[in-house]
């Protein structure tokens, strides 16, 4: 079985039928991408993993367990991480702060640090600083380093290299590559050729559906599918 079922996912805001019958997997070990254009349902795939926006229809299972009906923090309890969009760091805490924060008991903090610390160098110059005094790129940084430290199982990677200066897209792009070695991770991407070179395999959503699907590695940037689906 795989480590992530969706099947026949359909989720709502309000009266807006934003997914409507998503069906996805992702095998433990896989990096696998969502792509398409802004609005499409993307985030929206993540929330209801997650609960936050609970499916009215459909099935999302991890580890072959329903995740339908908890509660965020149970998800959460169960191995599955969240790098979000909008960062949602402490700011008033500094950098150390906000990982010893995502780090799950006691014994493991030192690795956590040096793991974080070890992807992200700059974090460690700012260790002592509040976190909301950061550049937006370092905060970027930051968000990730926690997702790293968390010891999930699953990792569901929301626009990471958004806003960011090339330099720093890079090593955010090193990060999760070398993050995907110890979890397996859902990643929504607009950068299309850094989702493809993360990713073992793509889907692509269009109107809240799956669309097309493949492997990375066979495909370019300007494939047709994406051409048709990702195209203004």
């Amino acid at each position: 079985m795989s480590l992530l079922e969706l099947d026949g996912v359909h989720a709502y805001y309000g009266d807006s039928h934003i997914l409507e019958g998503v069906d996805l997997s992702v095998e433990d070990g896989e990096v696998v991408a969502l792509v398409g254009r802004n609005g499409v349902g993307k985030t929206t795939t993540l929330r209801s993993i997650l609960q936050l926006t609970p499916p009215r229809e459909g099935e999302i299972r991890f580890r072959e367990a329903s995740l339908v009906g908890l509660e965020t923090h149970e998800v959460a309890q169960q191995g599955v991480g969240w790098i979000p969009e909008d960062r949602r760091i402490f700011s008033q805490l500094t950098v150390e702060e906000n990982l010893r924060a995502a780090i799950p008991g006691s014994d493991g903090v030192s690795d956590g640090l040096a793991l974080a610390f070890d992807s992200f160098p700059i974090l460690e110059e700012r260790r002592r600083q509040e976190a909301g005094t950061l550049s937006g790129g370092q905060q970027q940084m930051l968000a990730i380093a926690r997702g790293l430290v968390g010891e999930n199982d699953l990792l569901l990677v929301d626009e990471p290299s958004e806003g960011l200066a090339p330099q720093i897209v890079a090593d955010v792009a090193e990060a999760l590559s070398e993050a995907s070695e110890d979890a397996t991770m859902l990643l929504v991407e607009q950068n299309l050729p850094l989702a493809l070179d993360l990713a073992d395999r793509f889907y692509i959503v269009d109107n809240g559906r799956v669309v097309d699907t493949g492997d990375a590695d066979a495909v370019s940037a300007d494939d047709e599918r994406f051409r048709r689906y990702l195209s203004a």
